[in-house]
């Protein structure tokens, strides 16, 4: 169910600011200047969930069937709910994947977003440490983590002050799914008012 949200040689990799932030909202962000023709994919984007890990590549399997590999490489920004290391990759998480596709069909990563989702839905049931969300009729349980959870209302800036929500809100949720099962992490909730 959380899938469809989930979130698809001598050559160097582009500097991260050439291919925009690299911040979480950015997994979802068209990429900038991209010369690709409508309805054809993308060179340079990789979506899917990683089936093994070898040395430091990323074997993933797209959901439109599409292997890809996925080379990590020491400029590679990677994102887990926040910045982590290559060692937090694991067999079953899913990601989304930016970079420069090398001559070999390798694509050298430039970012790589480790379980992302970007969910919409009505807050059926909030507590201190979880919110219940209804994503298209199906029941996301969203649980807040210390430290990291924020809310934005509206233009104010953001706070780990989530006392603000309330049921029957429809809210938009970034954060982190805990791979086959329809809980997830909260990095953001965004809310209208």
């Amino acid at each position: 169910m959380l899938k469809s949200a989930l979130l698809g040689g001598g050559a160097s990799v582009v500097a991260a600011t050439a291919m925009g932030s690299l911040g979480p909202e950015a997994a979802f962000a068209a990429a900038p200047d991209q010369a690709v023709k409508p309805g054809d994919p993308d060179p340079n984007f990789a979506e899917g969930r990683i089936r093994s890990i070898k040395d430091n590549v990323l074997m993933v399997l797209g959901s439109n069937l599409v292997f890809h590999q996925i080379r990590v490489v020491d400029g590679t920004s990677l994102w887990k709910l926040g910045p982590v290391g290559f060692d937090s990759a694991k067999p079953g998480d899913g990601l989304y994947a930016r970079g420069v596709r090398m001559p070999d069909g390798v694509l050298a990563a430039e970012s790589v977003w480790l379980n992302i989702v970007n969910i919409k839905g009505h807050i059926r049931n909030i507590t201190t440490d979880r919110i219940h969300l209804d994503h298209n009729g199906k029941d996301v349980v969203a649980n807040v983590v210390a430290g990291t959870s924020v809310a934005v209302h509206s233009d104010a800036p953001a706070t780990s002050d989530l006392s603000t929500l309330s049921v029957g809100q429809h809210v938009q949720i970034l954060g982190a799914w805990r791979p086959d099962t329809n809980e997830v992490d909260i990095a953001t909730v965004f809310s209208p008012h």
